[in-house]
């Protein structure tokens, strides 16, 4: 599978990536190591190809909302459906709620900056380490996968339709929200002979 024109860069982002990752990563931070590396070596800004894929399926897929086998796997996903996974998995918090020494491959929490309406969103940016200068995951519309200060993310956004400070919002995912619980639960049938059958 080819994955960009210039692999070598993508590939030296995505080393780079590895590099900031702690020694002491429990599974679940693993794998957000991992899809953040799969993402930046597809979408990766300087060679930028997966266009189909927008920010929500992206940033959803990091935290591990989204079961697919690579980002090759996803469907883009409307606003609307990023409004309901918003309502459905994730809780609005106060900006001074965010953890001041969050790195993302450490904790078990997830946290969205969310640009918009929440019931339609325009931009999902996933909280990556409070320590950096540039702590959010996220697709720009034009410019591919990458780490984003909070200034340099508004600034994409702010004054379209009129969006300001007050539209920009936090949310941190509920515990039980993940890929796996996406899947669909096992269905027991008891049979006449005291036995059960798992379907």
């Amino acid at each position: 599978m080819q994955i960009n024109q210039n692999g070598a860069n993508a590939v030296a982002v995505a080393a780079k990536t590895r590099e900031k990752m702690p020694a002491q990563m429990d599974a679940a931070g693993l794998i957000v190591a991992s899809r953040i590396d799969e993402v930046m070596l597809m979408c990766g800004r300087r060679h930028f190809l997966y266009d189909q894929i927008g920010n929500f399926a992206i940033a959803l897929y990091v935290m591990g909302l989204l079961d697919a086998q690579d980002i090759t796997a996803l469907d883009d996903l409307e606003s609307e459906e990023a409004g309901t996974f918003l309502s459905e998995y994730f809780t609005q918090i106060s900006k001074k709620d965010l953890p001041s020494d969050y790195t993302i491959t450490q904790s078990k929490d997830r946290y969205l900056m969310v640009i918009g309406d929440p019931l339609f969103p325009l931009h999902f940016a996933v909280l990556t380490d409070t320590q950096s200068r540039r702590p959010f995951f996220s697709k720009l519309r034009y410019f591919g996968c990458g780490f984003d200060s909070f200034e340099e993310l508004i600034s994409d956004f702010l004054g379209e339709d009129g969006l300001s400070y007050r539209d920009i919002r936090y949310f941190k995912m509920k515990r039980r929200a993940t890929a796996s619980s996406n899947l669909p639960a096992n269905i027991y049938i008891v049979r006449d002979d005291g036995g059960y059958l798992v379907v």
